[in-house]
C-alpha cells in the first residue's frame, strides 16, 4: 500500500464502526465534547470509501478489518503503525475508530463475563415454559405489538404505582448505551448490551445465571421461546446483533444452538427485535448505509432493507422479502471513477406483527436512498407468513429519498434534489381489535402523524391525523414519532418527542390528552420520545433526560417517577449510572418493573450502562 491507501484503511475502522455499532456515543457525550456517531460515519465514507468500497489492489475490505478486535484497532493506531497516519486525532476519537469498527468497546471482552461477577446465582433450576406465568416476552409483549399488559401478568395496579421503589441496578460493564430493552420470562430477565455480551438474571434479585459473548452490540428485546433439535435444549433465547447476525442460544444455560447470518452486505445489522411464531423467526434487517453516503467517493448505494424468515429450531432460511425488490445495478460513474449503484433502502427499524387471521406479517418501513423511491418505502407492508410474498402496501409519504453527507463540498452525483425529508417509519405497527369487533392497524410518523390501516381490506386508510395538535407539514415540525406505540382498550399512546406522551382514540385517532412534565427547577426538561408501557389504568414512559414517568391512562395526570440519570450501586459490583431513556421502553410482569437507562446517540445524550428493576415495598 502507499502512503494514502493506509491513511484510508485505518479510517475504514472509525467510519465502518459506527455503522456498525450507530446509538453509541460515550457517556456525558454532550459534556464531553466527544464527536457523536455520525462523525465516525462520515469519516468512512468521506476519507475511506474510495478505497475500500471500490476496487483498490492491497487495500483490504471492510469487512476483513471489521473481524478484529477493538484492541488491536485501537494499539494499531494509538501506539502501532498506524500512528503516523492519524495525526490530528485525539485519543479517544481512535478509541471511537476502534469500537465503531469492531462494534463493541476497547476492554468490554475482558470484564463483560458472568464468571467474573460476584453475584452469580446459587443454582441454576430448570427454566419453567415461558409461555406460563408473568413475562413480557420480546419486544411489544405480543405478536400484536400492543405493548399493553394484562393485569395478572402485571401484577401491578394502578393504586400500587406511587409505591414503586428501586429493587436492585446491574451495570453492563464497560457498556456506553443501554441500547437493548429486557425481556422477562421464566422470572428471568434477559439482556443485551452494546458490549457484546447477553445475560440472563433473576428477576427479584438481579444474581446472574449466565452471559454469551456474542461480540457486536445486541440493541433489541430478546424473545424466549421453544426449540425441538438442539439436544437437551428445551427453551431458547433469539436476538440478532450489529452485524445482521442472528443466535439461538439454550434459554437454560447461555449454549449457542446455532447462528445465521441473514444479510452480508458490510453495513446490514439488526436493530429491532425478532418475532416468534409457530416456529418461525421474523428478523428485521436495517442498515446504517445512508448517514454519509452522499459523499463522491462512496459507491452508493447498495444496501437494501428486508425482513427474513429463518426456521426457529435450525436457523435455516425459510423466505426473504426485500422492501426495494430490484437488486442494485452500476448506473453512471462518476468522474472520479466511483461507481454509482441503484435502486436501494428501505431499512427496517421495528420488530414485525402477526396476524393470524390474515395469515401476514406486517412491519414499517424506511426511505429511499436513491430515486426514484418505490411505492414500498416509508410506509407499511404486509406479506404473506408463509412465502414473504408481498400482499399489500401502504406509503405514508412519498418521493422520500434521503442520504446524509449531502451538504458537503465533496457532494457526489448520487445525492437527490430534494435531499429527504427523512420520514421512515420506524415503529411497529400496532394490531388492535377495536369494541365493535373492527381491526385497525396503527402506526406513527416522523412528522407526528397517527395513521390507522384496515388489515381486513389490504391496508385501506381508516384515518390519518396529526398528533402534535398542529396540521402535518410533510416534515419534521413539532413533534415526531419514531420508536413506537401502545395500545389499551380505551386509547393508543404515543411518545411524541417536542409535545409529549399523548393519548388517542384507536377508532379514529381523536386526542383525547397529552401529558407533557414539568421542567426541573433550574434543569432542562425531557423529551417523551420513548417507546410507552401500558398496564390497565397507568401508562410508563421514559424521557431524554432520563426521568421514568407513570401517568394515568384515563386523564394523563402522573402517579409516579424516578430519576434515573445517577449513579447506582450494582448487584455485580460494576460501577454504573443512568442516562436518556429515548428509544426502548419499560417493560413489566410479575409486579416489577424493569427499564435500561442510558441511550445515547448524540452529542446531547446521556449515556449510561444500567439495568433497574423496580418493585413494591
Amino acid at each position: 500500500m502507499n502512503r494514502n491507501q493506509h491513511v484510508l484503511t485505518v479510517v475504514t475502522a472509525a467510519g465502518f464502526g459506527i455503522l456498525v455499532w450507530i446509538g453509541t456515543v460515550h457517556p456525558q457525550a454532550g459534556q464531553r465534547g466527544i464527536p457523536g456517531t455520525e462523525s465516525g460515519l462520515a469519516t468512512f465514507q468521506t476519507r475511506c470509501s474510495v478505497c475500500h468500497n471500490n476496487p483498490v489492489p492491497g487495500a483490504p475490505p471492510a469487512s476483513a478489518i471489521r473481524e478484529m478486535t477493538p484492541e488491536r484497532i485501537y494499539d494499531s493506531l494509538a501506539t502501532g503503525s498506524m500512528q503516523k497516519y492519524v495525526e490530528g486525532l485525539s485519543d479517544i476519537q481512535k478509541r471511537r475508530v476502534a469500537e465503531f469498527m469492531s462494534g463493541r468497546p476497547v476492554g468490554s471482552a475482558k470484564v463483560g463475563d458472568a464468571k467474573n461477577m460476584p453475584n452469580q446465582c446459587r443454582n441454576n433450576a430448570a427454566l419453567p415454559n415461558p409461555a406460563n406465568g408473568a413475562a413480557w416476552n420480546g419486544w411489544g409483549v405480543d405478536i400484536a405489538n400492543t405493548r399493553f399488559q394484562q393485569a395478572q401478568a402485571a401484577g401491578l395496579t394502578a393504586a400500587q404505582v406511587p409505591r414503586l421503589k428501586l429493587k436492585w441496578a446491574f451495570g453492563y460493564p464497560a457498556g456506553e448505551s443501554a441500547n437493548g430493552q429486557p425481556t422477562v420470562a421464566g422470572g428471568r430477565v434477559f439482556a443485551g448490551g452494546d458490549n457484546g455480551f447477553v445475560y440472563s438474571l433473576d428477576a427479584a434479585t438481579g444474581c446472574v445465571y449466565w452471559s454469551f459473548e456474542n461480540g457486536s452490540i445486541v440493541r433489541n428485546a430478546l424473545t424466549i421461546g421453544p426449540i425441538t433439535g438442539q439436544g437437551s435444549a428445551r427453551y431458547a433465547a433469539y436476538f440478532g446483533d450489529g452485524q445482521a447476525n442472528v443466535f439461538a442460544l439454550d434459554a437454560q444455560n447461555g449454549r449457542l444452538l446455532w447462528k445465521t447470518k441473514v444479510d452480508p452486505h458490510f453495513v446490514a445489522r439488526i436493530t429491532a427485535g425478532v418475532k416468534l411464531y409457530n416456529g418461525k423467526l421474523f428478523v428485521p434487517v436495517s442498515s446504517s448505509e445512508e448517514f454519509s453516503s452522499g459523499h463522491r467517493d462512496y459507491p452508493c448505494c447498495t444496501s437494501r432493507g428486508s425482513v427474513v424468515a429463518l426456521d426457529a429450531n435450525t436457523g435455516k432460511q425459510i423466505w426473504k422479502t426485500w422492501v426495494v425488490p430490484d437488486e442494485p445495478k452500476p448506473y453512471k460513474t462518476q468522474s472520479n471513477g466511483v461507481i454509482l449503484y441503484k435502486p436501494a433502502g428501505g431499512a427496517v427499524w421495528n420488530s414485525p406483527t402477526i396476524d393470524p387471521v390474515r395469515n401476514a406479517v406486517y412491519f414499517g418501513t424506511g426511505d429511499a436512498t436513491t430515486a426514484p423511491s418505490p411505492r414500498t418505502t416509508d410506509g407499511v407492508m404486509a406479506v404473506n407468513i408463509n412465502t414473504g410474498e408481498l400482499l399489500w402496501s401502504y406509503q405514508a409519504h412519498e418521493n422520500d429519498v434521503f442520504m446524509g453527507g449531502c451538504t458537503l463540498p465533496t457532494r457526489g452525483d448520487a445525492c437527490p434534489s430534494p435531499n429527504g425529508p427523512d420520514l421512515d417509519i420506524g415503529n411497529s405497527p400496532i394490531l388492535k381489535t377495536l369494541p365493535n369487533g373492527k381491526r385497525v392497524l396503527i402506526t406513527g410518523t416522523k412528522t407526528g402523524e397517527v395513521f390507522g390501516l384496515d388489515p381486513d381490506n389490504n391496508g385501506a386508510l381508516v384515518f390519518r391525523v396529526s398528533a402534535t395538535g398542529v396540521p402535518a407539514t410533510g416534515a419534521r415540525g413539532a413533534g415526531s414519532i419514531v420508536w413506537g406505540g401502545a395500545v389499551d382498550d380505551r386509547h393508543v399512546y404515543y411518545g411524541v418527542s417536542g409535545i409529549g406522551l399523548t393519548a388517542l382514540r384507536p377508532a379514529s385517532g381523536e386526542r383525547v390528552w397529552v401529558f407533557t412534565p414539568p421542567a426541573p427547577a433550574g434543569g432542562r426538561g425531557g423529551l417523551l420520545g420513548a417507546a410507552p408501557t401500558a398496564i390497565p389504568g397507568v401508562v410508563f414512559e421514559g424521557a431524554s433526560n432520563g426521568m421514568l414517568y407513570a401517568v394515568s391512562a384515563a386523564d394523563g395526570k402522573q402517579l409516579w417517577e424516578f430519576n434515573t440519570a445517577q449513579e447506582f450501586e450494582t448487584v455485580n459490583k460494576v460501577p454504573a449510572h443512568g442516562g436518556a431513556i429515548t428509544s426502548t421502553g419499560a417493560v413489566i410482569a410479575g409486579g416489577m418493573v424493569f427499564v435500561g437507562s442510558g441511550y445515547a446517540i448524540s452529542n446531547g445524550a446521556s449515556g449510561g450502562n444500567v439495568l433497574l428493576a423496580f418493585g413494591i415495598d
